[in-house]
């Protein structure tokens, strides 16, 4: 692979895979209401926010960092109050128990209102508005999660910093040059310092586990598969070890714990899924540092690809996409070449089709739980040359078609199931 090729993908990988503190939705909109706060000049009086579907939906039972608090309300005046825009995800970072008591007097005092913006075709779309002392701000962002694309003072339109997240030659939602061969050619064969940043997503996402394992969060799967209850049932594996890991991790961020992870595609938890299950299983199968850099670059870059024709959010639960990946990390780390990797890929797609996104919340770490399962038993299956057939199911021989199929249902066949499961969850 040519080196400008190789420079195109890490640039992609690095735009894509980054730290973020929180659920990428709510922390999003704290993003935009903290540029346009600091666009305003001085603390808004109102703030009125408008969201996609997709944005409501996940960011409305998930728990928002250092607040003990979950959902929107708190993550918008903590925006307004404290949140500096320059961190983008961790947007949050410098919370106070001061800034929730006085974010929490904002919400008391009837100074936030949320609707949903209707009649966009982007699903990741958020819109503030914040007025005080006879002015006002206006911030977009759309697209993606820290893609701003309005931005304006009292009517009067503001240049936009030309930033990476804010490229108008974002390869982020262009597949087009990419298949799934040309990403396991870069992750096996790319010099190993060329790729080696991806090990921080390791260093993170362990750090949320071990932070889990210390604490009481959301249902507490993750621990309760390392408690005797989980070991006399599943035992002391490999597999109960990558999904008590991987559990572990959602639970405490799903709950709102104060550690950042590195996402994905914008998603921690996709982040979580794609990292975890590879490196228990390298350090549990004793491969080499060199192995498991590769591996995870495969995983991430295997959902990256994946993402970019499914979009950044969808009614898929974005577990299926990341778990892909790291059924393919495990493929690698097991030994295994292209084709056992194309099998796997294609044993994922046959098994969690379908799997609905209901919004982010604590029983998502049930939803990872699921999805590296099915990893694991994949990458098993390919590795015995064991693959579902073109003769079953959505299934093509031709395994990019086997991925666009996916993405099709998530993106195009699934649309009405998201409208339902909005409908739902705001009517309870």
């Amino acid at each position: 692979m040519k080196k400008e090729e190789r420079e195109r993908i890490v640039a992609l990988v690095k735009r894509e895979v980054v730290p973020a503190i929180g659920c990428t939705e709510p922390i999003a909109v704290a993003l935009c209401v903290a540029r346009a706060t600091e666009t305003l000049g001085h603390l808004p009086e109102r703030i009125d926010v408008s969201l996609s579907a997709n944005i409501l939906k996940n960011a409305m039972g998930v728990g928002i960092p250092n607040t003990g608090m979950i959902g929107l309300p708190i993550a918008i005046a903590l925006g307004a109050l404290c949140g500096h825009s320059a961190y983008e995800l961790e947007v949050l970072k410098d919370v106070t128990p001061a800034d929730v008591k006085h974010g929490q007097k904002y919400i008391d005092e009837g100074r936030i209102n949320i609707g949903l913006k209707r009649n966009i075709c982007e699903k990741l779309y958020i819109e503030v508005d914040v007025t005080g002392d006879g002015h006002k701000a206006h911030a977009v962002i759309s697209g993606s999660h820290t893609k701003f694309v309005e931005l304006s003072k009292d009517g009067n339109a503001l240049p936009l910093a030309t930033t990476t997240a804010n490229s108008t030659d974002d390869d982020s939602t262009d597949d087009s040059w990419l298949s799934l061969h040309k990403v396991y050619e870069f992750a096996t064969t790319a010099p190993i310092d060329e790729i080696s940043f991806i090990d921080e997503a390791r260093t993170l996402n362990e750090a949320a586990a071990e932070q889990s394992l210390r604490g009481n969060y959301g249902h507490r799967l993750g621990k309760m598969l390392t408690r005797p209850l989980g070991r006399g049932i599943m035992g002391d594996s490999i597999f109960s070890n990558i999904i008590s890991t991987t559990a572990l991790a959602c639970d405490a961020r799903m709950a709102g714990a104060m550690i950042p992870v590195m996402s994905n595609s914008g998603s921690g938890n996709q982040g979580i899924c794609a990292t975890l299950p590879v490196v228990k299983f390298a350090e549990e199968n004793h491969n080499t540092d060199e192995e498991l850099t590769r591996a995870l670059m495969l995983s991430h870059l295997t959902a990256i690809y994946i993402k970019q024709s499914l979009g950044r959010l969808s009614a898929l639960c974005g577990c299926v996409v990341a778990s892909t990946g790291s059924s393919v990390g495990i493929t690698y780390l097991m030994g295994g070449d292209y084709n056992h990797i194309v099998m796997a890929v294609k044993n994922m797609i046959a098994n969690l089709t379908g799997m609905i996104c209901d919004g982010a919340k604590p029983s998502c770490a049930l939803k990872l739980a699921s999805g590296v399962s099915t990893a694991v038993l994949s990458a098993m299956l390919a590795m015995s040359d064991e693959c579902v057939t073109s003769a079953e199911g959505i299934i093509d021989d031709d395994v990019d078609r086997s991925i666009h199929n996916l993405t099709k249902i998530g993106k195009d066949a699934m649309c009405e199931t998201d409208d339902c499961v909005l409908n739902i969850m705001t009517n309870k």
